[in-house]
């Protein structure tokens, strides 16, 4: 055991966090997979072992990840760049059928036979991409027309590949992008700029997507759904939240116990989406805090690793990757709860799920990689050739 702690780097207390809620979540995936046997087939047992092998291939993304010095994460996203570009329009061209209804957020990996969002990769690839500009602009005055060209179009074509699909996660890149940049002293009065464009992007879509519903693929009706359910009865979206609403309530302080939920039965996406209310109605609200606690201990620990990085790019990198995690904890769990319409945003780590938790466990490695680092400079950092990636690694 003192051997594998050897090999262990980082903040120790960042991998307890994350072994925590992965313990934790066998029980809660466990027990409300019971809704997908009954929809789909198969046993709880069987999505149990499934949930736990992808938990262990994402501490194996942790593991190696975290020994990668973080530098190379700076010229690895301009790589991929181009690389998420044609997965996006890949995943967006061929969609796939996910528990008997289309989803074009995902493509299926061969052999494995588990679903990968490539909006997912995309938003680390481009918190990466973001805090590298940023880093590498620190000391120059930011001339607003080069920056929309070296920053501000890549990030528009990526997430206006994601936008159709996935509105949920295209707001919360961009809004995490625009902390980052905040963060990394991009002016304000631009980011005011690119908030406004924004919205009249997001607004050009909608208006295109309803007067040529059959031009593309696109969520936008889905969008308008859920927000018209939000604030009023009717519709599938409502019967979702009033189930988990009853699952809540019912829980009490101390909760059923674990297993013996009665609305896993009845609410969909029970393992995923609405998890956190079967959580609250086998473990009580003391389930629901523990669980709060230990986010609010995660994103104390990730606000340590920032103020101990030694490089700019590190600070802006560790903000980039670690706060969307909470931010997708929060959305969670406010929709179970009611205070936010319908997302499909995963808890995570908790959830079941093959590529929110293998990308949860990317960017936990990148932090892990930034809090073991003590010698990384800007320089070394910002001056590398991206292709130097490739020779250092082949």
């Amino acid at each position: 055991m003192k051997g594998i702690f050897q090999h262990i780097k980082g903040d120790r207390t960042i991998w307890a966090l994350v072994a925590i809620l992965a313990l934790f979540s066998f029980m809660p995936v466990y027990s409300a997979s019971a809704n997908l046997v009954s929809i789909v087939g198969g046993s709880t047992l069987g999505y149990l072992i499934k949930h736990v092998v992808l938990l262990l291939m994402g501490f194996a993304i942790i593991y190696a990840v975290h020994k990668i010095p973080y530098r190379y994460f700076s010229g690895g996203s301009v790589l991929f760049l181009p690389i998420v570009f044609f997965l996006l329009i890949f995943t967006l061209a061929q969609g796939t059928t996910i528990g008997g209804a289309y989803a074009s957020r995902w493509i299926s990996i061969p052999i494995i036979g588990v679903g990968f969002q490539t909006s997912t990769l995309a938003g680390l690839v481009l918190m990466v991409y973001t805090a590298r500009y940023l880093a590498k602009n620190k000391d120059l005055k930011i001339i607003f027309k080069e920056s929309l060209l070296q920053l501000w179009l890549p990030v528009a074509l990526i997430l206006i590949l994601i936008l159709p699909a996935n509105f949920s996660t295209t707001a919360i890149i961009f809004f995490m992008i625009l902390i980052v940049a905040f963060v990394g002293g991009y002016p304000l009065k631009y980011i005011g700029y690119i908030l406004g464009a924004g919205v009249i992007v997001l607004a050009l879509f909608i208006l295109t997507a309803k007067a040529f519903p059959d031009a593309m693929p696109n969520r936008v009706n889905t969008w308008g759904n859920r927000i018209e359910n939000f604030s009023k009865s009717g519709g599938q979206e409502l019967y979702q939240v009033e189930k988990a609403k009853i699952a809540i309530a019912t829980g009490g302080v101390l909760g059923k116990g674990p297993g013996k939920s009665i609305q896993k039965n009845f609410l969909p996406q029970s393992s995923s989406d609405f998890i956190y209310a079967i959580i609250v109605e086998e473990y009580g609200l003391v389930g629901a805090i523990l669980i709060v606690f230990v986010y609010f201990l995660l994103l104390f620990r990730i606000f340590i690793t920032v103020k101990k990085a030694t490089t700019i790019f590190g600070t802006l990198l560790v903000i980039g990757v670690g706060l969307p995690i909470i931010f997708q904890a929060g959305i969670n769990m406010a929709v179970a709860t009611n205070l936010f319409p319908v997302t499909g945003q995963t808890l995570p780590l908790i959830s079941s799920g093959g590529t929110s938790i293998w990308m949860t466990c990317f960017a936990l490695g990148m932090i892990l990689s930034v809090s073991a680092s003590k010698e990384e400079t800007e320089e070394t950092i910002l001056d590398d050739n991206p292709l130097d990636i490739l020779h250092e690694t082949l």
